[in-house]
């Protein structure tokens, strides 16, 4: 009986530690803590945008001088980045998403970074500021990330640096889309840029 009792207990023990570290890594990989408050979006980090609609030159149209993103192409752009990219574009964000059936923010910076680069970096979008150099507004190029704070001044969203003021993110409204950093909402909270060297 006595022996039944202890198998008991360890057996409990056994799926509570179980339970604690199964919550523990999920916490650690998928949750972006810091733009939720009880699994709800702060009302400020909801950005109802409407995406930038790339128009290249008729020139440029009639030439095929358009990269897949439908923005001109300049001698050494990274069609791969662009081709990547397009292939995100209209995925709808979803919190913690990873696939294709919902992305976040940090999650698309990641599989583009992976598939492009080759580079692992890190799940939560402030923890990123670890895998790259920051830089400021005026040294972006092509395939940097861009940080933006929320309103507690926290690291809570990514994007990636295209070129000529454009970025392309997960959006919490319109999901995977291109926007402009000199949009009121991200002019006032960009933080830094982040170069990884590649």
């Amino acid at each position: 009986m006595r022996h039944h009792f202890l198998l008991v207990l360890l057996g409990i023990a056994a799926l509570l530690f179980t339970s604690c570290e199964s919550v523990k890594r999920f916490m650690e990989r998928d949750l972006e803590e810091e733009d939720y408050s009880m699994g709800e979006l702060y009302v400020d980090e909801y950005v109802n945008e409407v995406p930038y609609v790339p128009t290249p030159s008729d020139d440029a149209r009639r030439s095929g001088n358009v990269n897949a993103l439908g923005i001109e192409r300049e001698p050494g752009d990274n069609d791969a980045l662009y081709n990547a990219i397009q292939a995100w574009m209209g995925t709808p964000y979803r919190y913690g998403g990873t696939d294709k059936n919902g992305v976040d923010c940090s999650a698309f910076v990641g599989h583009i970074y992976r598939e492009v680069y080759g580079i692992d970096l890190h799940r939560v979008s402030h923890d990123m500021q670890q895998d790259v150099t920051l830089i400021s507004k005026s040294e972006l190029r092509e395939g940097d990330i861009v940080f933006f704070t929320n309103s507690k001044g926290r690291v809570s969203h990514v994007g990636i640096y295209l070129k000529n003021g454009l970025f392309a993110h997960s959006s919490t409204s319109r999901g995977v889309i291109i926007s402009r950093l000199d949009d009121s909402h991200w002019r006032k909270h960009f933080y830094r840029g982040g170069r990884r060297e590649r």
